[in-house]
C-alpha cells in the first residue's frame, strides 16, 4: 500500500467533484500489482468537511494555498515549511494534482518536490520541467469542455490509476446521518437559496415567492443554508416551510438532500452535495462558468438562467451585468415546473461523453 496525496485545494463542490479520481487512486494500479493506496487528500479550509465524506480518503490535511484562496494568506517560509514538514513526516511519495483550466499545478508541485515526493502528474499549461513527473496539456491531451469530475479522473488516470471494477463513475460520499428528527415525516423539496457569491444568487423574493408556489402544488419545502445564512432562509421559508438554516454541517445536509424528491439551488457547493447523493438538480445556473464543465453531475438536471447573458465566462463574483439577467429573468413559475418535471421523471439525464485521450509525458 503507498502513500498517495490528491490535492483539489479549492472549496466544497470543487473537492466534491475530485471525488471519481480519489477512488480511482484509492483502488491503486491494480494490474501491476501494487494493490489499494492511503490516499492523502490536501484541500483548503473551506473544501476540508467535503474531503472528509469522499470515499477513499483515509486522511485529510488542511493547508491554505496562497494562489487559490480568496482572499489568499500571505506565502511566507512558515506557511510553506508546515506543508512541506507535513508532507516528509507522512512519508508520501507520490502527488496527483488536481487543478481547474484557470489554475496551476507548479506552485504546489514545486513544494512537494522539496517535501521529496518522488512523482507528481498534473495538468500544466506552462512547461513544468521537473517539477511534473506525468504532465497532461490541456486542450491537447484532454478537451478542456468536458465535466470537471471527469477532467480530474483524466488527471488520475494519466497517473496510472482506474476507478475499481464495477464502480458507476458518480459522484458519491459516504452514507448521511438519519436527518427524519430534522425534516419530519413525508416527501419534500429542497430550496437552498444561498450562493459562494453574488454573482451566483437568485433573488430571495423570488426563492421565496417559488416556496409558496411549490406549497400552493402540494409539495412540503425544507429551506436549507449556512449558519451565516439564517435571515437569508427565514425570508426564503415564510411562515410555513421549514426552515433549517444554520442547523446543518455539510455531512447533515448531505443526508436533507438524500431524502428530497428534488433540490433547488444555484451552481455551488451543495449542487454538488446533492448530486453526489444522487438528488434530481434544479439549477439555477449563471453563465459565469460555462455549464458542461460545473452543472451538477450524472443526475436528472433542469438548468435554469441565460445561458448566453453578457457575463458568460467572466468568472465574475459580482454581476457584471445591470439588472443580473442571467438569474433574475428566470421566474418562480419556472423554477416550479423545472421541479414538477424532475419529480415526474421526465427530465434527461446529465450524461456525458468521454472524449479523454491517453496523457503524455513530457
Amino acid at each position: 500500500m503507498g502513500q498517495v496525496l490528491v490535492a483539489r485545494l479549492d472549496s466544497m463542490g470543487d473537492v466534491l467533484l475530485a471525488g471519481l479520481a480519489v477512488r480511482a487512486v484509492a483502488n491503486g494500479r491494480v494490474p501491476d500489482g501494487s494493490g489499494a493506496n492511503h490516499v492523502v487528500m490536501l484541500c483548503g479550509r473551506q473544501g476540508e468537511a467535503a474531503a472528509g465524506i469522499l470515499p477513499g480518503a483515509a486522511e485529510v490535511y488542511s493547508w491554505d494555498s496562497p494562489w487559490i484562496m480568496n482572499p489568499a494568506p500571505k506565502m511566507t517560509g512558515p506557511h510553506a515549511d508546515r506543508l512541506i514538514e507535513y508532507v516528509r513526516n507522512s512519508r508520501i511519495t507520490e502527488a496527483v494534482i488536481l487543478t481547474s483550466f484557470h489554475q496551476s499545478p507548479l506552485p504546489l508541485a514545486l513544494l512537494l518536490r522539496l517535501a521529496g515526493v518522488e512523482r507528481i502528474t498534473g495538468a500544466s499549461t506552462d512547461f513544468a520541467g521537473s517539477l511534473l513527473d506525468v504532465r497532461l496539456k490541456p486542450g491537447e491531451d484532454f478537451p478542456e469542455d468536458q465535466p470537471e469530475a471527469e477532467r480530474a479522473l483524466g488527471i488520475a488516470e494519466a497517473a496510472g490509476f482506474r476507478l475499481p471494477q464495477g464502480d458507476d463513475g458518480k459522484l458519491r460520499i459516504t452514507p448521511g446521518p438519519d436527518v427524519q428528527d430534522l425534516v419530519g415525516e413525508g416527501p419534500y423539496v429542497v430550496v437552498h437559496p444561498g450562493a459562494a457569491v453574488p454573482a451566483r444568487a437568485w433573488p430571495p423574493l423570488h426563492h421565496a415567492a417559488a416556496v409558496e408556489l411549490l406549497q400552493g402544488a402540494g409539495h412540503r419545502v425544507v429551506v436549507t443554508g449556512g449558519p451565516g445564512e439564517t435571515s437569508l432562509t427565514a425570508t426564503v421559508a415564510g411562515p410555513s416551510a421549514l426552515d433549517l438554516g444554520g442547523r446543518t454541517d455539510v455531512h447533515t445536509l448531505a443526508g436533507v438532500m438524500a431524502g428530497a424528491d428534488a433540490v433547488v439551488t444555484g451552481n455551488t457547493g451543495p449542487a454538488h452535495l446533492a448530486a453526489a447523493v444522487g438528488t434530481p438538480v434544479a439549477c439555477l445556473f449563471s453563465p459565469v462558468v460555462p455549464a458542461v464543465r460545473w452543472a451538477p453531475y450524472g443526475v436528472p438536471l433542469e438548468l435554469l438562467g441565460d445561458q448566453n447573458a453578457a457575463c458568460r465566462l467572466t468568472r465574475a463574483r459580482i454581476c457584471p451585468v445591470p439588472g443580473h439577467p442571467c438569474l433574475d429573468s428566470v421566474s418562480p413559475e419556472e423554477v416550479v415546473a423545472a421541479v414538477e418535471r424532475l419529480i415526474s421523471g421526465v427530465s434527461s439525464l446529465s450524461t456525458h461523453v468521454s472524449t479523454r485521450r491517453k496523457a503524455r509525458n513530457r
